[in-house]
């Protein structure tokens, strides 16, 4: 059985857990998730910080029952951190002690910078920005991480939490007071900070996400890399910090976050003001996917090797198939894309395309480009944006045709290229499978005035391949 690992991320609001297994080196995917809301830190800030009794006792049992989904799923190893309100307890030793004798689970308490730079280093290599500032605002603390090409360089941690600020202030409905607190811990940002998009991590920035995604009705619901302009949503932000319980409810609060929801907007507001950001892009990784590659890649300074997707390697770990390699597909995009007036920029999204055209084949010949699709569209986590891992699925969906169906286009009309594009992409995937998709043979290919001439050896199969493409707009096909 490949290596699991269980991480437990005891933050102020939730305790939660993530398994992960790899499929190779450095290839994972998650396996189960499990969350609980413990409200470790529930009248803790008005308690000198000392957790509470009923907190705690919630909270153990949390990570009892969580150790027992460790032993069901024969984890490897189990890594534990405790964030805000744990680490700033005056009475976080006596639970700790409690936890790992009673059930030997080691409890590691990280300090906010600790915490910012295990969620810069999770979107730094899992979202596909090489550049950008995290924000996850928690229920003790927010912290911030500015990662540059793919390295995160500085990092900030301030006392701005929703429960903390719920308790101190809204709770007494001093809503004055919270924003002095905001303001006065604002005045830490330096400069270096200032930045125009935002990545979001943790519950409020997730929260809020979600809520737009059901309110504008976006077609494509995934979280990971979710994007809107804030000047977008500003009278959005606006209702929900100026509405009562009833109120937040239809605006589209859930019911956890009812009481939590205007603290954790009212940090976010003020920051987005301070930084002058424009932007939101939604990471759905955080500290737990952070501790896990800091463990997973502590050889490899924190990075994946160049050009190492996680999510196309354990995609094709678990669903091998015979591949067209990227040297062969490479050189066919390279040659034919002048003519069929395809962008260079397109060649990485390509690639990836044909090299996970077959994954369907492990679940059902017949009707592999759907189930490929449906993995694609779902299971591309990891370092695409949206419209990149569209256009992927998109080419792998529709390559038996070549062309993408009317209604696809329709629903997916934001996200994917103009039309001439896309047919032309289209075009070459069924060219490259035609070529290379049955045996491996070196083919002497060139182009002259939109003519590719074919040179093979073994040319029976591929005659009849390629007379399923003599009818195109793109390409007169010659096999000799």
């Amino acid at each position: 059985m490949a290596k699991r690992t269980a991480i437990i991320d005891i933050g102020s609001n939730s305790i939660r857990m993530v398994i992960f297994e790899k499929s190779s080196r450095f290839a994972f995917h998650l396996i189960h998730e499990s969350k609980s809301r413990v409200r470790i830190s529930e009248n803790a800030y008005e308690n000198s910080g000392n957790l509470q009794d009923k907190a705690l006792t919630r909270a153990f049992n949390t990570l009892k029952e969580f150790q027992l989904i460790i032993k069901e799923f024969k984890v490897y190893k189990t890594l534990i951190v405790a964030t805000s309100a744990l680490r700033d307890a005056p009475n976080k030793k006596e639970f700790i002690t409690k936890v790992k004798k009673e059930l030997d689970l080691a409890i590691k308490t990280i300090d906010g910078d600790k915490e910012a730079y295990l969620g810069g280093l999770a979107a730094a290599n899992l979202l596909y920005l090489k550049n950008g500032l995290t924000i996850d605002i928690g229920g003790g603390s927010t912290e911030l991480a500015l990662f540059k090409n793919k390295k995160v360089i500085k990092t900030l941690s301030l006392d701005l939490g929703t429960v903390r600020l719920k308790e101190l202030y809204f709770d007494v409905n001093n809503i004055q007071g919270a924003k002095e607190h905001i303001k006065k811990e604002l005045k830490k940002l330096s400069p270096e900070f200032i930045c125009e998009n935002i990545i979001g991590i943790g519950g409020t920035l997730r929260a809020l996400s979600k809520m737009i995604i059901e309110k504008e009705e976006i077609v494509y619901k995934k979280l990971h890399g979710f994007t809107y302009e804030i000047a977008s949503e500003k009278k959005y932000f606006q209702d929900i910090l100026e509405s009562d319980f009833d109120q937040l409810k239809n605006l589209g609060v859930k019911s956890e976050r009812l009481d939590i929801i205007q603290p954790g907007l009212l940090i976010l507001s003020l920051l987005i003001k301070q930084i002058q950001a424009s932007k939101i892009i939604t990471s759905g990784v955080g500290v737990r996917e952070g501790l896990f590659l800091a463990d997973l890649l502590r050889s490899q300074q924190d990075k994946f090797p160049n050009n190492f997707n996680p999510s196309v390697h354990s995609i094709l770990d678990r669903f091998p198939q015979t591949i067209i390699t990227s040297t062969e597909a490479g050189k066919l995009f390279t040659l034919c894309s002048q003519s069929l007036n395809i962008n260079k920029t397109y060649k990485a999204l390509f690639l990836t395309a044909v090299k996970l055209s077959n994954i369907g084949k492990e679940l059902d010949f017949y009707e592999a480009h759907r189930h490929a699709y449906y993995l694609l569209l779902n299971g591309l986590t990891y370092g695409f944006s949206h419209n990149e891992t569209i256009l992927i699925a998109s080419l792998v969906r529709f390559q038996r045709k070549g062309t993408i169906s009317n209604s696809h286009l329709r629903k997916y009309k934001a996200y994917l290229p103009e039309e001439k594009t896309l047919e032309a992409l289209g075009f070459l995937v069924r060219l490259s499978q035609a070529l290379y998709a049955e045996f491996s043979q070196v083919l002497d290919l060139s182009i002259t005035n939109k003519i590719l001439t074919i040179k093979a050896e073994h040319n029976h199969l591929l005659k009849i391949r390629l007379n399923e493409l003599k009818e195109n707009t793109f390409l007169k096909i010659e096999l000799i």
